[in-house]
């Protein structure tokens, strides 16, 4: 086999969600930050599209590029590459990140009990994670400072009308919308639907709306729409469904980290949550994230959370990716039948 290139992933998933992890074939990019370094990934655009792109990669798929930490205080860092964006934050690939590091052994496992310091793109995230013979079992991580940014919008969407919205940030932003009053039951077989009219709702909110995060001004965007359940009291806490719809037009098959902590934040606005509470959302496959309020914080003058997910993870592969120097696609392509409109 000749190749030009060759970069080395293990292939995992967190609660059915994608979230492939490289560990060598690719030298960290220029950037004083974290965040820096996943801007410059997403202007220069090659590794993207080489690892997210067909024949490699599908629409589906998420990969984190392993990089040294910038803080002093975290034993890793890496940065997210999902279809259409590059988030400053993401639970299930902070999941699969996780549960790389430690049952690849690329950072020690203590059992019952592993704590580590992660840096994301936009911060450090701190991770418990539940260990038991060479497996990490259960991912605990404390997200980034998650808000509300505003209640009880008003959006209009061709073919629907008007729509009460709420919009939150929990580590990237989200429109958020009652699933029943749209007609779901948030079931497997709406996923086509529910897809494709999230991702309306989440350009219309983008056109009408925008976004706004105080502390970081390169972050003006709505990425999903967070199609949100009624909110039951369980067993264990509080429970409810979601579905996430991703651009270009999929929806996450766990149920989302990053949506349960904005879900969260808005539950706490709205005096629905209080600081210890937990929510367990539930993905339209069945799989669970567990969320917890442990406390209360600000994001410039915003009130905020901070919250914590759990959720677990698995290996499903070693590859390496490589590029043939006579491949007349070195960067992959992408269509329409699964890419949507583009």
């Amino acid at each position: 086999m000749r190749a030009t290139k060759t970069i080395h992933v293990i292939s995992a998933h967190a609660e059915g969600e994608v979230g492939d992890v490289i560990i060598g074939g690719v030298l960290p990019p220029p950037g004083d930050t974290v965040w820096e370094q996943s801007r410059w990934i997403a202007r220069d655009q090659s590794l993207w599209n080489f690892v997210l792109n067909e024949p490699r990669g599908g629409v589906f798929r998420h990969v984190n590029l392993l990089v040294p930490p910038k803080h002093p205080d975290a034993q890793a860092a890496w940065i997210i590459m999902e279809p259409e964006d590059t988030p400053p934050m993401s639970g299930s690939n902070s999941i699969c990140v996780a549960t790389v590091l430690l049952d690849a052994g690329l950072v020690p496992m203590q059992e019952p009990e592993t704590h580590m310091v992660l840096e994301a793109p936009g911060g450090l995230v701190r991770v418990r994670a539940d260990c038991r013979d060479g497996k990490a079992e259960r991912i605990h991580v404390q997200n980034v400072a998650s808000f509300a940014a505003g209640l009880d919008y008003m959006v209009e969407v061709d073919g629907l009308g008007t729509l009460n919205v709420d919009t939150a940030y929990g580590g990237d932003s989200f429109v958020i919308v009652d699933a029943a009053a749209l007609g779901f039951a948030l079931s497997e077989d709406e996923a086509h639907d529910i897809a494709r009219l999230g991702v309306r709702i989440t350009n219309a909110a983008n056109e009408q709306l925008g976004f706004t995060h105080p502390d970081n001004p390169d972050w003006t965007h709505i990425s999903f729409c967070l199609f949100a359940g009624a909110v039951q009291q369980g067993p264990q806490g509080l429970e409810t469904g979601a579905a996430v719809a991703i651009q270009p037009g999929k929806v996450d098959r766990s149920p989302t980290g990053t949506a349960l902590s904005a879900r969260m934040a808005v539950l706490q606005a709205r005096g629905r949550m209080a600081v210890g509470e937990r929510l367990t959302a539930r993905s339209i496959i069945g799989s669970t994230f567990t969320g917890t309020i442990l406390g209360e914080t600000t994001v410039g003058n915003l009130a905020a959370i901070r919250p914590e997910i759990s959720g677990r993870g698995w290996i499903t592969g070693t590859h390496q990716h490589m590029l043939d120097p006579s491949d007349p696609w070195p960067e992959g392509y992408r269509l329409s039948d699964t890419w949507g409109a583009r």
